[in-house]
């Protein structure tokens, strides 16, 4: 197993970052490194302690090029426009578009793939408000993402082939009441420091009390 890096609290949270195109996709992962970020994940907090989660954890090559395949569908059906539009190549949210596209090219050849899933009652979801669904299943997605981080590995969030959800559940065979939550690339990373990433300050998206700030009487 990878040896753990010394990481503060802090720099942990800071410097998890969707990593797409620092993947070392020549190097094997250690598939019970995986798993031992799986059991750290399964800490998160879930509504009731249902524990209805489940983990698909892909490493076969020709799964792996399967939902690759129908994640680039996806990707570039989604991304179309804004790939047509030359005036954005200066725009801020074209280096991760860039990236983004690297990633979509390169799915098939990342070591491991995780999909975090729920299991679903009658495999629909809730109209209206689905906070607490999936807020006992991402916390834990974000957990393995962290863990994974803290034993060396990178990952990067995504969600993008959920527009083809249900391709990619019959190429695994899901059953209809296992819904996806997201997909995390996994893979050991080609460097092995990262800074925070660039947020807006607090005090443009901090409000007290009340949206207009602090309530007066």
């Amino acid at each position: 197993m990878s040896d753990e890096l010394r990481l503060s609290s802090e720099e942990l949270l800071t410097t998890t970052r969707s990593v797409r195109l620092g993947l070392d996709l020549d190097r094997t992962v250690d598939p019970a490194l995986v798993e031992w970020c799986l059991r750290i994940a399964l800490q998160a907090p879930n509504g009731n302690n249902r524990q209805n989660w489940r983990w698909i954890v892909l490493t076969d090559p020709r799964i792996r090029a399967e939902v690759a395949e129908v994640y680039r569908a996806a990707f570039y059906e989604r991304n179309a426009a804004a790939l047509e539009r030359p005036a954005e190549r200066s725009g801020p949210s074209r280096p991760v578009l860039t990236s983004a596209c690297a990633l979509a090219d390169r799915m098939h050849r990342v070591p491991v793939l995780v999909i975090p899933c729920l299991e679903v009652p009658g495999g629909r979801l809730p109209l209206g408000n689905q906070a607490g669904l999936w807020g006992s299943l991402l916390p834990a997605a974000w957990s393995y993402a962290l863990a994974a981080r803290s034993r060396g590995l990178v990952t990067a969030w995504t969600a993008v082939h959920l527009d083809r959800e249900r391709e990619v559940a019959d190429l695994l065979g899901l059953p209809p009441t296992v819904r996806q939550g997201a997909l995390l690339p996994t893979a050991h990373p080609l460097r092995t420091t990262f800074r925070p990433g660039p947020r807006l300050p607090l005090d443009q998206v901090l409000h007290h009390n009340t949206w207009q700030g602090t309530r007066r009487t």
